[in-house]
């Protein structure tokens, strides 16, 4: 991946955290089919009663496949103690096990700290988990939610490089659907996507 971004560039990116519930697959599986996505999924929890079995038949479907690590629970993405980075390494082995490999991270809750850049960096992941800057080797950071994004590409201070998410979730809301199809459509418009085949370490091939 270049050192610095390409001028007029855009990335999306959506946080699976329910990958397992069939209505927000659903909707997010439509998505996908329409705009480049990465997907951020959230790996399956056994102890909170999460099927591998499902969660695996879709996760082989995703081409632009990103590991979202939830450190506590499915529903509670920060740590609340334990080895964070540890688990960044478990949750990517247990992917890579089953013949997936992710590409890209972002933390749980935006969580991170040394250890887990680290890790994030060992295992050859593109990491999203930071908030500002532009594209670097190794870093791809994701600058606007929804809500920003709708308001951002309305207005001529729209930055040159834009990184935006959403969460399946959001897709279960008519009004979110509709600001995601609308401020997607609009930023299309003003920006070139940016490959994200291409935004992966130049160090990855060397693991």
């Amino acid at each position: 991946m270049p050192g610095n971004s390409v001028p007029g560039s855009y990335v999306i990116s959506c946080h699976l955290e329910s990958p397992l519930d069939d209505e927000s697959w659903r909707r997010f599986d439509a998505v996908r089919r329409r705009v480049d996505v990465i997907a951020l999924i959230r790996p399956p929890d056994p102890a909170h009663g999460e099927d591998e079995g499902t969660w695996l038949d879709r996760a082989r479907t995703l081409e632009r496949l990103g590991l979202h690590t939830h450190w506590t629970s499915p529903s509670h993405a920060r740590p609340t103690g334990g080895d964070p980075a540890a688990r960044v390494r478990r949750d990517y082995e247990w992917v890579r096990g089953h013949g997936l490999e992710p590409h890209w991270f972002c933390g749980g809750g935006w969580y991170t700290d040394a250890a887990v850049q680290a890790t994030v960096a060992e295992l050859g992941m593109v990491d999203c988990t930071p908030s500002d800057g532009l594209p670097r080797d190794g870093v791809l950071p994701t600058t606007h939610s929804l809500g920003r994004l709708a308001r951002a590409v309305l207005t001529p201070a729209l930055p040159a490089y834009v990184h935006a998410y959403f969460h399946d979730y959001d897709l279960l809301d008519a009004r979110r659907r509709t600001a995601l199809r609308i401020s997607l459509g609009v930023l299309g418009m003003r920006r070139s996507a940016l490959d994200a085949s291409s935004a992966t370490r130049k160090s990855q091939g060397t693991r």
